[in-house]
């Protein structure tokens, strides 16, 4: 089995009508789980994080100094063309192709509200659950593709409806850090539908040979409906700056412009964008995937030696997905122990076996792993 399909239905609307499928009933009233949660939630200060998939090494002085600067021109509006400029030519795309964005999660409130005509959204689970949830509050009826744990939450393309006509996936996904193989992601793509492609993590992905964001879709223009959502905020630790972008076709990304409020992205926000998306900033993001990967692999071992542990698939992101039938309580002892991960049964698709710990260096790691193996031990 490679996945289940339900229905859910929004925050507000009519019931459920007894004419539709078993298959894709909404949830029953009770049992859903909380889309509003994320690990900063978590992330109690004191406590060592391993629930936030921030990064949180020093900003270097390329992208500190533009920051800085821009401080110093805030009475002006925010002027978004350099910005725009920077992320087209990274990805090899005209700027009409580009939106910048206060972050990711914008821009899945902009899609929700700009595509409010769509008539069968499909969310593919477990993913990260903003895209759902903006969904659901623009008022749409959702139906949930759950992908088989037993199949390390690898995705079929068949298994998406052929007449959905809004498909969101994630990609490298949050928080199973599964990377799906591009050509599986492009099979989604057709005339009529938008295929939307949580990328956020794209920059924490490396491969040996590879010389990029392997599986990325950022720079395919010949998708038709394509929309790839990034953030700029993991990798070089500005969560609290939300800058973001959207990739698409020009018609369609005018379409999210129009109901985006002006002047949505800061000054600052913008001059990190440029940054970023220069070269220099290319060549360190790359840099610091290639130090992750290591970093991941370690974590991946270590917990992999634990009696009753299961790492999920093959983990190709900034943290990694384990089940273990007592994770609750093991959550709650790492807790009371000064140490915060990331709860599993607020995502579609997961329970309360399921942890996500985020990728750290080796001796945070070493750390955590002691403190881990003596509250399996007791």
């Amino acid at each position: 089995m490679h996945g289940q399909l339900t229905g859910v239905t929004p925050s507000t609307g009519p019931g459920v009508d007894d004419a539709v499928p078993q298959a894709v009933r909404p949830t029953t009233a009770g049992t859903e789980p909380d889309l509003a949660h994320h690990g900063d939630a978590e992330a109690t200060p004191g406590l060592v994080d391993l629930a936030v998939n921030v990064r949180r090494d020093p900003m270097p002085d390329w992208l500190a100094d533009p920051l800085t600067a821009a401080l110093a021109d805030l009475a002006g509006y925010p002027d978004p063309r350099p910005a725009r400029a920077a992320v087209a030519a990274r990805h090899g795309r005209p700027e009409a192709e580009v939106l910048l964005t206060a972050g990711a999660a914008e821009g899945f409130v902009l899609l929700a509200r700009a595509l409010a005509g769509v008539r069968r959204p499909v969310v593919v689970h477990p993913q990260f659950t903003e895209p759902e949830a903006a969904l659901r509050a623009a008022g749409h009826r959702v139906e949930r593709l759950l992908l088989d744990p037993g199949d390390d939450f690898r995705l079929d393309p068949a298994r998406v409806p052929a007449d959905a006509d809004l498909v969101m996936i994630g990609n490298p996904t949050n928080p199973t850090s599964v990377l799906h193989p591009a050509a599986d992601l492009a099979a989604l793509a057709r005339p009529g539908r938008v295929l939307v492609v949580d990328e956020a993590f794209a920059d924490t992905t490396a491969a040996p040979g590879v010389d990029g964001e392997p599986e990325s879709l950022a720079a395919r223009r010949d998708l038709p409906g394509l929309v790839v959502v990034r953030s700029l905020t993991k990798t070089w630790g500005l969560a609290g700056l939300r800058i973001g972008y959207l990739l698409g076709e020009s018609a369609l990304v005018a379409r999210l412009a129009a109901v985006q409020p002006l002047w949505a992205v800061s000054t600052p926000a913008l001059a990190a964008a440029t940054a970023v998306a220069s070269p220099t900033g290319v060549a360190a993001e790359r840099a610091i995937a290639a130090r992750l990967a290591a970093d991941r692999d370690h974590l991946v071992r270590r917990l992999s030696a634990l009696p009753g542990v299961r790492v999920a698939g093959r983990p190709a992101s900034a943290f990694v997905l384990v089940h273990r039938p007592d994770a609750d309580r093991v959550r709650q002892a790492l807790r009371d122990r000064g140490w915060a991960v990331r709860r599993g049964d607020t995502f579609p698709g997961l329970g309360p076996d399921w942890l996500r710990i985020a990728v750290r260096d080796p001796a945070t790691t070493d750390a955590f792993i002691e403190v881990l193996a003596e509250i399996l031990e007791a």
